[in-house]
């Protein structure tokens, strides 16, 4: 399955946030104003860090944002948030997080489809970097759909 496109709307650059609630809940600003989600999903994703940890710490740097499908998803989709200053989540290894993707999912079978199609994006290495570096809502699109940057 390929991943959602990410409209300009869901993409923010070289934001601050003061923590990781605050991160997580730029990247759920971004799914609310694209559409996908609402608020309360935002705070469903906030719930999932309180309740299991700093898990969607997936890669250093990176964190992927995201809860189970819910009546507050209203259609798949995906926000991008690049942050100004890296934040600290509580991750052992993967932290500091300078780079929030969202994801919102409206079945199970696709939230695990999203997700295994973020992990193939950032299993290039060179992924990540590109996305802090992006200043583009294009530039951020080519790495997610894997064009050359």
């Amino acid at each position: 399955m390929p991943l959602p496109e990410v409209p300009d709307h869901a993409i923010e650059f070289n934001r601050a946030a003061a923590d990781w609630r605050e991160a997580i809940r730029l990247a759920g600003a971004a799914l609310v104003r694209s559409g996908v989600a609402t608020d309360a999903y935002t705070e469903r994703m906030i719930g999932v860090v309180d309740e299991f940890g700093a898990y969607i710490v997936v890669a250093p740097g990176l964190a992927l944002a995201h809860a189970r499908p819910g009546r507050d998803v209203r259609r798949d989709g995906l926000s991008v948030v690049t942050l100004a200053e890296p934040i600290a989540f509580g991750h052992a290894h993967n932290d500091p997080v300078s780079v929030v993707v969202g994801l919102a999912s409206v079945s199970p079978d696709t939230h695990v489809s999203l997700v295994a199609g973020i992990a193939n994006v950032f299993n290039d290495p060179g992924a990540l970097p590109a996305l802090r570096a992006a200043t583009t809502a294009d530039e951020v699109r080519a790495v997610l759909h894997g064009a050359e940057v």
